[in-house]
């Protein structure tokens, strides 16, 4: 857990140094534009070729080194930040440099993520997995806290300076990288073959999802959780200016960051239930009671305790679906399955964060307004007036987020994931008979090496029986089903072969031992 927990800290202040870096960007955007659209274009870029090049990155990390990985991502986003600043020292930065910028930045993150996550199940024993899933959440909270932190830097140091505690942010995470022992079973599983193509490997991680039972539909159930949870968090600051001021959504803004950041905590130290699916679908139910009480009152009392709470779902709810998504994938391919996860899971928040926006300002505000057609029946619920539509809209989707935890629990392919499909990620990885400067440890022998993932084969693999071993031939469940088992041997000596073939087949047990051992008892002694 050290090692992870310096990566950790490492990699988190970093990502705080960039959450305040895009923030500001962003606002500098604006002023200089004023058009709204210029700046929801500088965010489009900052999110989309993060989600294009996911599947490039997944293959990626399960090729090569995923320190390495980490160290080139950390430095690329580095020098984005270090050539803007030298743009806006020397007056030359333009808006599209912005958006440029943005992009690179957007894509080196997606690498630094996928190796990131693919590295945690090797660096950690996997009854903490969901515990550092939980802590990698805090991110999350950095992004929401960024605004009242540029706020004061802004004002203390300029925007040049920003971006310089930013570089200092990179530089705090690559020493870290550089100076942490890693083994190579931790930077690198090894895949034995690669006998597979880069194309196949590009597919490969939705292959996978969609041949495990009920993998892809927890995938799809989470995209519906981040579209939800996009739509809110597009349309809290207009809720929450429509009845009150600036200087009180920065609080509320704060405290909703809060929330995430205790949540983040709460998981961290607890790990969730003992059966993930739970966690996933309790804290939806109540992460949907939570956006409900956005809607009947334009309080920001009420809003004070319901964007906290909310947002305390949300890094247990993504905390749990990672570790399931870990635990039943193999070392070898986290890579690969992770990142079509993620382009999956995250697919639908662009189009939240594009119609959130039209759909409360041009639709259902106006039916909310004083002789609206819904002023008197569903005004009566969440009022009449300014914002009251967009209340409407939270009252929706908190009714969908409970709808979603109830078919998370109601359907037993979701219900029953964990024990549906078998773990792929051994309880105990080369990590945890490493010495403190990554050297193998005495003691016990380490865990036999993880199975390799090829393109057609599943991810477990049965090890070569030992000499003395007895190998079982069950009976198919069909003709063209035969399952091989390998059970420990009867002693030391000997080898026993049993096949039981399906229909009127000969049996080949042990009979015919048994009949060679009669015919030698009745020969005469030479």
């Amino acid at each position: 857990m050290l090692k992870f927990g310096g990566i950790w800290l490492a990699e988190l202040v970093s990502g705080v140094g960039s959450s305040i870096t895009g923030f500001v960007l962003g606002v500098w955007v604006y002023q200089l534009t004023g058009s709204e659209t210029q700046l929801a274009l500088a965010m489009f870029c900052a999110f989309l070729p993060g989600m294009v090049v996911a599947p490039f990155a997944g293959a990626i990390a399960d090729r090569f080194d995923r320190r390495t990985i980490l160290i080139v991502s950390d430095t690329a986003a580095a020098v984005v930040t270090a050539v803007l600043g030298l743009l806006i020292y020397t007056g030359g930065l333009e808006v599209w440099h912005i958006y440029l910028g943005s992009a690179v930045g957007s894509a080196a993150g997606s690498f630094q993520l996928t190796a990131y996550q693919a590295m945690t199940p090797l660096l950690i024993p996997k009854r903490h997995l969901a515990r550092a899933n939980g802590l990698m959440q805090t991110a999350w909270g950095a992004q929401i806290a960024a605004p009242l932190a540029a706020g004061a830097l802004l004002d203390g140091v300029g925007l040049v300076g920003v971006l310089a505690l930013d570089l200092a942010s990179f530089a705090v995470a690559l020493i870290a990288l550089l100076l942490i022992k890693l083994p190579a079973e931790v930077t690198r599983p090894g895949r034995k073959s690669d006998r597979s193509s880069f194309g196949s490997d590009l597919t490969f991680g939705f292959r996978y999802l969609r041949g495990r039972n009920g993998l892809l539909m927890l995938v799809v159930v989470f995209a519906g959780f981040n579209f939800l949870f996009a739509m809110a968090g597009g349309l809290v600051r207009p809720l929450i200016l429509s009845f009150t001021s600036a200087t009180a959504l920065g609080v509320l803004m704060f405290f909703g960051g809060g929330g995430l950041f205790v949540g983040s905590l709460v998981m961290g130290a607890w790990g969730g239930p003992r059966r993930k699916m739970t966690g996933v679908y309790l804290f939806m139910l109540f992460g949907g009671a939570a956006l409900i009480l956005h809607a009947p009152w334009p309080s920001a009392f009420v809003l004070a305790v319901a964007a906290p709470a909310f947002l305390f779902t949300l890094p247990i709810v993504s905390g749990c679906v990672m570790t399931i998504l870990q635990t039943k994938t193999a070392p070898t391919a986290q890579g690969r399955v992770l990142s079509a996860a993620r382009l999956v899971g995250q697919s639908a928040m662009p189009l939240a964060y594009l119609t959130g926006g039209p759909l409360a300002e041009h639709v259902v505000n106006p039916l909310l307004q004083p002789g609206g057609v819904l002023a008197g029946t569903v005004g009566a619920v969440v009022g009449v007036g300014p914002g009251r539509g967009t209340a409407l809209i939270f009252l929706v989707d908190g009714a969908l987020l409970i709808g979603l935890g109830a078919v998370v629990y109601l359907l037993p392919r979701l219900r029953n994931l964990e024990t549906d499909l078998p773990d792929a990620l051994p309880d105990s990885l080369a990590s945890d008979s490493l010495a403190p400067d990554g050297s193998a440890s005495g003691g016990s022998a380490p865990d036999s090496p993880a199975p390799d993932v090829r393109e057609g084969e599943r991810l477990t693999a049965l090890p070569e029986p030992a000499a003395d071993a007895r190998v079982v031939v069950a009976p198919p469940e069909s003709a063209a089903d035969t399952r091989v088992a390998v059970a420990p041997p009867d002693s030391a000596a000997g080898t026993r072969v049993s096949a039981d073939l399906p229909g009127s087949a000969a049996d080949i047990s042990d009979s015919a031992s048994d009949e060679t051992r009669k015919r030698h008892a009745d020969q005469p002694a030479s």
